[in-house]
């Protein structure tokens, strides 16, 4: 049983994170508007609300060492690749909402890629080589080493690869 503070906690951390990201979209949205300012505002915010999630994060005691950290996030990828998104894809298509089915479906696959690097990571802890990885902007496929030239998940053009440092 957890604690009403640790609840609170666990609330204040989702809605923080949520609102860091919702943020993030704003800030992009007023930049392609020519709203540089408020771009920047967006940004300063979402930034304070990452830090506001960390700390929540933090005190309920849910950062590990890396090894514990690995299997959670392994456990947590293949638990909404198999379970979570399975059921929002359904829904998504019986509702017949095509852009919600076409994002429930890009992040199912790329949880898939997510639990694998977990995996790997888990299985190579310590060996410390320098790995590059690289994210597609269009959908979140994530790749160590060289992007393909073509997203398996997308069909986007290698270009859309962010390096991660």
């Amino acid at each position: 049983m957890i604690s009403k503070t640790e609840k609170n906690l666990s609330d204040a951390f989702a809605g923080e994170a949520q609102t860091n990201r919702k943020y993030f979209a704003f800030a992009l949205k007023a930049e392609q508007e020519g709203f540089k300012q408020v771009a920047k505002l967006f940004r300063a915010a979402a930034e304070a609300e990452a830090i506001h999630a960390f700390n929540h994060f933090k005190a309920l005691g849910s950062i590990k060492g890396t090894k514990e950290n690995l299997e959670a996030a392994f456990e947590g990828e293949t638990n909404a690749f198999q379970i979570k998104y399975p059921q929002m894809i359904e829904d998504a298509k019986a509702e017949d909402h095509k852009l919600a089915l076409i994002s429930l479906t890009f992040a199912n696959e790329t949880e898939k890629g997510h639990a694998t690097l977990y995996k790997k990571a888990l299985e190579s802890l310590g060996s410390d080589r320098d790995i590059e990885y690289h994210v597609c902007s269009m959908c979140g496929h994530t790749v160590k080493g060289e992007p393909p030239e073509i997203c398996p998940i997308c069909k986007a053009k290698k270009d859309s690869y962010k390096k991660i440092d």
